[in-house]
């Protein structure tokens, strides 16, 4: 623990700029894949069989090692910020596709027909039925998707992405073991954290659900 906390202290600035980078990877991955998954998720919930199709192949994505797109995003994007972005892209869409088409293909249609009897229109019940009754789900997954995210971006370094895998693979390297310790710490309590906001996000989310549910 010692020689942990002095390997922590002697490269603070490079733990440090590590962190920030592989901040930067996964908000910009997740971000992307919240604006691309959301709205394809909307879409599928209108097209049931399309969707299963749709997210039978997301699924097979998800089963490649990510070592495999890495590589590949290499040769087509080259090295560098771009081409983790783009594989973590990827990663992140399954999650938040089944969430968002599982929250909107769950909502009770019995909500649905009193909107519609009250004269909504299908924007007005999206915006104001199906989307607020299908946030707990549409939330879980984006957690998952962020978890993998925060996980999976340690690989980055392979590709010159930078992050946290930089400091565990500078370790692996020299043997360094407490360095090890240095880069995946911070990367477990990065998704600790985001797992812990998330789940706080959801119930209030399912708290508001059940609100207007009562009245």
């Amino acid at each position: 623990m010692l020689a942990f906390w002095q390997t922590a202290v002697k490269n603070r600035d490079l733990i440090l700029q590590s962190l920030g980078r592989h901040l930067m990877i996964c908000a910009a991955a997740l971000c992307l894949g919240v604006l691309v998954a959301v709205p394809a998720g909307i879409a599928l919930s209108r097209r049931p069989r399309a969707a299963a199709r749709i997210l039978a192949v997301f699924s097979v994505i998800n089963t490649i090692p990510s070592i495999v797109l890495l590589g590949l995003a290499m040769i087509l994007f080259g090295l560098g910020f771009a081409p983790s972005v783009a594989v973590l892209f990827l990663y992140s869409l399954l999650p938040i596709l089944r969430g968002t088409y599982a929250g909107l293909t769950g909502v009770d249609p019995k909500y649905v027909k009193a909107a519609t009897g009250m004269g909504m229109n299908p924007r007005q019940l999206l915006q104001h039925v199906r989307l607020p009754l299908a946030l707990p789900a549409l939330l879980t997954g984006i957690r998952l998707s962020a978890i993998y995210v925060i996980s999976w971006a340690t690989l980055a370094a392979f590709i010159g992405g930078g992050g946290l895998g930089d400091v565990i693979w500078m370790g692996l390297q020299s043997y360094n073991f407490p360095l090890v310790f240095c880069g995946t710490i911070p990367a477990i309590v990065l998704a600790l954290l985001a797992s812990a906001l998330f789940n706080r996000l959801i119930r209030l989310a399912q708290k508001h659900v059940r609100e207007e549910v009562r009245r």
